[in-house]
């Protein structure tokens, strides 16, 4: 679950609780259309709007499944205002005598309300809060102490619920905020050759599933070793050896653009995926990548006889389709000529099928 999947989760908590007002607040109008309070008269023109306003309500919501907190607000005020207008018009049959008729209106609400709006404190008021001022005023100062407790408890405890729950919601999103950002970043990690900082073939494998089809231009692999790297390791060490793939590596990542992706690729090997370019301008990059490896004057000595620096023998073939292991295969076929043609030397995968041709 991301950040995402956490906000869709609350909104599918905010969409159950709409749903489950309406359907309470439903069935409490018929429940009491069809059980009458001490057998007067069975509903008041608010009684019968409410179940078809529900109706209403859960049908308009169902065609716009967005924003259901601002429409629990209004619902529950609406609704509200109904309740608090069927109990004034059937306290009239009551009177005087109309105190456990309130008294029990009075519960009922806040019952509809603590089960349906507990994750909501601005609903719960605007639901239950009408009511309890209808009450209070019908009630003619006979238990003026009960109603305001039985009123201000609620409220007082819910404010403080829906605050708690506001809190672990924040610490909630931040939480989840936080471990995917760690899981972002030790992704990223895996991607990468802690060695070199260059993409691993893992990190290749995922900027090839991003990569759109060319544009403005055609993307070619460029497939580089370092020649005789073997021999470089038997000389001077596998310690020196690192500092010279970092080197190597740093000079490539320096010669082409930013946008290219640039890969440690193998052992002393490298991959460069040049991308939206013509075919003479990769070649011109891997020409620059060339000479800036040479230029770095890391002395090399391959045999007891020679002594000279180190140098890069590259291979180059378009990707076509996005087809990547064809395009390395080729570009690996003319990595090979390079380095049959005497190495610190770059191919086009074009120029193999020329090359075996008798």
């Amino acid at each position: 679950m991301n950040a995402r999947s956490y906000q869709e989760l609350l909104t599918s908590k905010h969409r159950l609780s709409l749903f489950l007002f309406l359907l309470m607040n439903a069935a409490s109008s018929i429940f009491t259309i069809l059980v009458p309070f001490q057998g007067k008269p069975a509903f008041t023109l608010p009684l019968l709007a409410i179940p078809l306003f529900c109706l209403v309500a859960l049908l308009f919501t169902l065609q716009s499944m967005q924003q259901f907190v601002k429409k629990l607000n209004l619902f529950s005020c609406v609704i509200g205002l109904l309740w608090a207008a069927h109990i004034y018009i059937k306290s009239q049959y009551y009177a005087p005598n109309n105190q456990g008729f309130l008294l029990l209106s009075l519960f009922s609400m806040f019952f509809i309300s603590a089960i349906a709006l507990t994750d909501n404190f601005i609903a719960f008021c605007l639901h239950a809060v009408p009511s309890a001022l209808v009450i209070l005023f019908l009630d003619g100062m006979h238990n003026t102490v009960r109603i305001v407790f039985t009123t201000v408890l609620p409220i007082i405890a819910f404010s403080i619920h829906h605050l708690m729950l506001k809190r672990s919601e924040a610490f909630t999103q931040t939480l989840v905020a936080n471990l995917y950002n760690e899981r972002d970043r030790f992704s990223n990690l895996s991607m990468i050759d802690p060695l070199t900082g260059l993409y691993n073939r893992r990190g290749l494998e995922n900027k090839i599933n991003m990569l759109p089809e060319s544009q403005s231009g055609r993307h070619f692999v460029l497939l580089l070793d370092i020649d005789h790297f073997k021999a470089y390791n038997d000389n001077y060490g596998h310690t020196m050896g690192d500092q010279a793939l970092v080197q190597v590596a740093i000079a490539i990542r320096d010669s082409v653009r930013s946008r290219d992706i640039v890969v440690r690729y193998g052992g002393e090997e490298f991959l460069v995926l040049l991308t939206n370019v013509r075919e003479d301008y990769a070649a011109q990059l891997a020409e620059r990548v060339r000479r800036r490896v040479q230029e770095l004057k890391i002395p090399h000595r391959f045999n007891q006889l020679e002594m000279t620096n180190v140098t890069l023998s590259a291979g180059i073939a378009m990707l076509d389709k996005l087809d990547v292991a064809s395009a390395i295969r080729a570009a690996d076929a003319a990595l090979y000529l390079a380095k049959n043609n005497g190495r610190n030397n770059i191919q086009l995968a074009e120029n193999v099928q020329t090359a075996v041709t008798p």
